[in-house]
C-alpha cells in the first residue's frame, strides 16, 4: 500500500486516479478535507476495494501513528499544502502551519515507522516523496538560465517561503536520519479537477459566466505549465527509479505569459463554447492593480529528470489546454459545485 496526502486535493486526486488506473497496489488518501479538497473528485473510485479514505490533519502525530500500524505503507507521497500566493499573502499563518508544520510532522510518523520496521527489505524500499514547487527559487529575469536542482533557493511569498522551509527539512531528514527521501520540485499545473482560485480554471469558469477576467498588471509575468498527468508520471517513475535524498525539477517546457495563457482560453471559448452575442470573450479581460512581491517569471530546467530517469512530458501547452478547457466544459456539475465552495471560502481575485 501506498499513502497519498492531499489525494482528495487537485494534483493528489489526479496521482490517485492515474495510480490505480495502472496499478493494482492499494492506495490510503488521506486529505483534511479544507476548502479547495473534495471528495468528488475521487467518487468514480466509490466501491474500488483498492482505495481507502481517512480524514486527518497531517499535524496529528497519534493519527499518523496508528494509520502507520494500521496499514503499513511501503511509501508516502505527500501532497498536502496549501497552494494559494495570493492566500498566503492574507493568511500566512496557515500556510505556516500546513505546509511547514505539517511536513515536519508528516516527517517524523515516517522516521519512527521506518525506524521501527524489523524487515530490513521493507526498510530498504520505503520512500517518503515531497512534492513541492519551482517557486522557492524565487524570480527569473527575461534572459536568465531556468532553475536547475541546485539552483539557491530564494522565496518571494509567503507560501513559497513555507514550501522552502518543507524542503529543507526533508533534506535534513535523510542528511540526519538517513530516512529515504525524494523531492521534486514542479512548474505550474493545470488540468482536471483544478480549484478555481489558480489562473487556467478560474478564467475558463469566470468567462463563461460572463465575469471579468482579471490580469495583475500588464499580464507579462512568464510561468512554465505543466500538464497534470504528465506530472502524475513524472512522480511515478521518481518513486520507481528515484535516488534516496535527490531533488528532481518537473517541467513542462512550455513557457507562457499569463496574458497569452488568458488570450489562448479566450480563443479555446470562442471555439467550443461561444459567447451567445457573437463577441470573443477577450472583450472580458481586465488588468488589476499587481499583488505584492509577484514573481516575474519561473523556468524550469527538467533535463535531469529526462536524463538520469528518462520522463518527459507528453503534453504540448497547446494538447494540454484543449484537454483542460474540454474537461470543464464537459463536467458542469462539478464547476458549479466548487464555484459555491469558492464563494463561501472568501474568494479574492487568483492569478498565478
Amino acid at each position: 500500500m501506498i499513502f497519498v496526502t492531499g489525494g482528495a486535493g487537485f494534483i493528489g486526486a489526479n496521482f490517485v486516479l492515474d495510480w490505480l488506473a495502472q496499478h493494482d497496489e492499494s492506495v490510503l488518501t488521506l486529505d483534511k478535507l479544507t476548502y479547495a479538497a473534495n471528495l468528488e473528485n475521487l467518487a468514480s473510485l466509490e466501491g474500488d476495494v483498492r482505495h481507502s479514505f481517512v480524514q486527518v490533519d497531517i499535524r496529528d502525530c497519534a493519527a499518523l501513528a496508528a494509520l502507520y500500524a494500521e496499514y503499513q505503507p511501503r511509501a508516502v507521497l505527500h501532497f498536502a499544502a496549501e497552494t494559494h500566493v495570493d492566500r498566503s499573502i492574507s493568511t500566512p499563518e496557515t500556510f505556516v502551519q500546513t505546509n511547514l508544520v505539517g511536513t515536519f510532522t508528516m516527517l517524523q510518523a515516517a522516521r519512527l515507522y521506518w525506524e521501527g520496521l524489523e524487515s530490513n527489505t521493507r526498510k530498504k524500499v520505503f520512500r517518503f516523496l515531497h512534492v513541492s514547487t519551482d517557486e522557492v527559487y524565487g524570480s527569473l529575469g527575461p534572459t536568465d538560465p531556468a532553475f536547475s536542482e541546485t539552483t539557491p533557493y530564494a522565496p518571494n511569498s509567503p507560501y513559497s517561503a513555507s514550501k522552502a522551509g518543507s524542503d529543507h527539512l526533508v533534506r535534513a531528514y535523510y542528511r540526519t536520519y538517513g530516512l529515504p527521501v525524494l523531492t521534486i520540485n514542479c512548474s505550474n499545473n493545470y488540468g482536471p479537477y483544478q480549484f478555481p482560485e489558480k489562473l487556467i480554471p478560474l478564467v475558463i469558469t469566470n468567462a463563461l459566466h460572463g465575469e471579468p477576467l482579471q490580469i495583475y498588471a500588464d499580464g507579462r509575468n512568464v510561468r512554465d505549465w505543466l500538464y497534470v498527468s504528465d506530472h502524475c508520471a513524472a512522480i511515478r517513475t521518481v518513486l520507481s527509479k528515484g535516488r534516496p535524498g535527490e531533488v528532481y525539477n518537473v517541467g513542462g517546457w512550455n513557457e507562457q505569459t499569463n496574458l497569452d495563457v488568458v488570450r489562448t482560453l479566450c480563443q479555446l471559448l470562442d471555439e467550443l463554447s461561444p459567447r451567445l452575442d457573437g463577441q470573443s470573450y477577450t472583450e472580458q479581460i481586465t488588468f488589476v492593480k499587481d499583488r505584492p512581491g509577484h514573481d516575474q517569471r519561473y523556468a524550469i530546467d527538467a533535463r535531469k529528470i529526462h536524463h538520469e530517469l528518462g520522463w518527459r512530458p507528453v503534453e504540448t501547452f497547446e494538447t494540454g489546454i484543449r484537454k483542460t478547457v474540454a474537461w470543464y466544459l464537459e463536467n458542469t456539475e462539478w464547476v458549479n459545485q466548487v464555484r459555491s465552495i469558492n464563494a463561501q471560502a472568501n474568494r479574492i481575485t487568483c492569478q498565478t
